[in-house]
């Protein structure tokens, strides 16, 4: 579990495909890998990893098939960045919300404005998930806790104050971009528990 307040922005340091899975390695010293054990669950780019061969520079993460084919995981490169996050321990803070690191599906940045320090970025999103964004409910995107400003159909917009758009990659983000999304999880267990659920 994990809460959506970024900790560190790390770097792939290398990415290493065989077949249909891949390996990626990631930089972070300033998150001190090697105080966590082998097999933690960290959050990267959103997508809940399980950490290996950590040292002081950074940690390694296998990626599955699904993994590679349903997030933006897929497409790191050696020098892609990707915000990060280990697992919430019990009497954390919770700053954010509550995220479980399972990526629902992908966002598309389609505008980006400022407002006077702040950015307001637009996202469309597919249309079997946008029943499960609300306005001033919260949605994560590559990892980052944001409440929703306004819902349009399957838009929807989120305010990035400045510290948000330093701490995180999502202020290098340009229209186009795909990022992970993953909806609130109370969302899904309300449609569940009232029957509503399609699937």
């Amino acid at each position: 579990m994990f809460t959506g307040i970024v900790k560190a922005v790390g770097t792939v340091a290398a990415m290493d495909h065989a077949g249909q899975q891949a390996r990626a390695r990631i930089t972070c010293p300033e998150l001190s890998p090697n105080q966590f054990s082998e097999g933690d669950s960290i959050a990267v780019a959103g997508c809940c990893l399980t950490a290996l061969d950590l040292d002081a520079e950074g940690f390694s993460a296998d990626l599955s098939p699904e993994t590679l084919a349903r997030t933006s995981l897929g497409k790191l490169a050696e020098g892609s960045r990707v915000n990060l996050e280990p697992a919430l321990a019990l009497g954390d803070s919770l700053g954010g919300h509550l995220v479980t690191g399972h990526v629902d599906g992908l966002a598309e940045l389609i505008a980006r404005d400022p407002v006077d320090d702040n950015t307001v970025m637009t996202f469309t999103v597919p249309e079997a998930l946008s029943r499960y964004i609300a306005a001033k409910g919260s949605v994560t995107l590559d990892g980052v806790s944001l409440t929703v400003n306004s819902v349009t159909g399957h838009r929807f917009t989120v305010n990035l104050v400045p510290h948000t758009l330093k701490v995180t990659t999502l202020g290098t983000l340009e229209i186009g971009d795909r990022v992970n999304l993953e909806v609130d999880l109370i969302a899904r267990y309300l449609e569940r528990m009232l029957g509503h659920d399609k699937h």
